[in-house]
């Protein structure tokens, strides 16, 4: 299955909340049971960029403007708007001589020029993740190889890598783009990846490619994010066992989107992604016996429990973690952010959780 990036308007507009027991408790033929993914929810990039938003409206005061969504959720920039935070598509946006953070997803090195013409105090919540893909793609460009960039056209971290040698890059879309591209010297060429796709479908895609140009390089190191590879693992074994599978996260998240397909070539007979438990519809929940529920990786653990709560209107109270990884990781906050504003060290100068299931 090949998707392509959604984009979304940043969202202006409250949150309409349902009713509690608006589902109703229908029997089924068996036991109703909740299977609850973990890992699930926030990784350590996107904590990171959220804390650093936080941070640096406690340093500096509103408002602070943020280039693009901070993370791919509408809940999570809903809550940073109230708080101060004002999201632009471009730095031409920002007031010359303000604060502007640029988003997890990374940015080209034009954006980082344009920030600094205009005299902005540039904060950089670049995932170091994405970080480290940029940084292949400087040192294989500067060896003059040509880079295979698999991802979705039109999304900001590829939009980001890209730009880093944009004279070397050809973006791969999709396995069928992989029997198509056209190199220049098939001795000389590598791929890289955007850090939030399919393990399953990037893995094709190389294979198919490798089958093409068979002197393909690898990059030193997985390019997908510990986090994406996570979820899908843990979603992998949910779905075995999973009449429906609910993935919350927003549209326009590569990596939740990801998991309501690996849910659904996994076993899960049917899967649905959302943004709030609202918007689960009651006739999903038809002759259910077991329902799977994970989160995308910027999505914040509150939203997971409003849709257990939920759903346990509706019977499914009996709820089991199925647990694939501990996640520890934890990275360090942009360095204008790690003292207050006397100088001395802040407490929340990491961002990342010490939890695997998001709790």
């Amino acid at each position: 299955m090949t998707s392509t990036a959604v984009h979304l308007p940043i969202p202006r507009l409250p949150r309409v909340r349902a009713a509690a027991g608006r589902l109703q408790d229908n029997a089924v033929a068996g036991r109703k049971r909740v299977l609850l993914a973990a890992p699930r929810g926030y990784c350590a990039g996107v904590d990171r960029a959220v804390v650093a938003v936080e941070k640096a409206l406690e340093r500096y005061g509103a408002p602070v403007y943020v280039r693009k969504q901070i993370v791919h959720n509408i809940h999570v920039v809903s809550e940073l708007e109230a708080k101060g935070a004002i999201f632009v598509e471009e730095v031409d946006e920002v007031p010359a001589g303000a604060h502007v953070v640029f988003s997890a997803h990374g940015v080209s090195p034009a954006v980082v020029n344009a920030a600094s013409d205009r005299g902005l105090h540039a904060i950089d919540a670049t995932c170091p993740l994405v970080t480290k893909v940029h940084r292949e793609a400087v040192r294989f460009a500067r060896d003059d190889f040509e880079i295979l960039l698999i991802g979705h056209e039109g999304h900001e971290e590829v939009e980001g890598t890209a730009g880093e040698a944009p004279d070397h890059v050809t973006i791969v879309n999709s396995p069928d783009e992989a029997d198509t591209v056209v190199v220049k010297d098939p001795n000389k060429v590598v791929w890289l990846s955007q850090t939030t796709l399919s393990v399953d479908e990037t893995m094709e895609t190389v294979n198919r490619l490798r089958t093409r140009f068979p002197e393909l390089h690898n990059p030193p190191s997985d390019d997908i994010c510990y986090a994406t590879q996570n979820r899908q693992v843990a979603i992998k074994k949910v779905a075995v066992g999973a009449d429906l599978v609910i993935v919350v996260g927003s549209a326009n998240s590569s990596n939740s989107v990801r998991l309501v397909e690996v849910a659904l070539e996994y076993g899960a007979k049917a899967a649905y992604r959302i943004d709030y438990a609202e918007e689960i519809q009651q006739e999903w929940l038809d002759g259910v016996e077991t329902v799977g529920v994970t989160s995308g990786a910027s999505v914040p653990e509150v939203l997971v429990r409003e849709v257990l709560d939920a759903i346990g209107d509706a019977g499914y109270r009996d709820v089991e973690e199925v647990k694939t990884a501990e996640e520890d990781l934890m990275f360090s906050l942009p360095k204008e952010l790690r003292q207050d504003a006397s100088g001395k060290r802040d407490d929340r100068a990491l961002g990342g959780r010490a939890t695997g299931g998001g709790a």
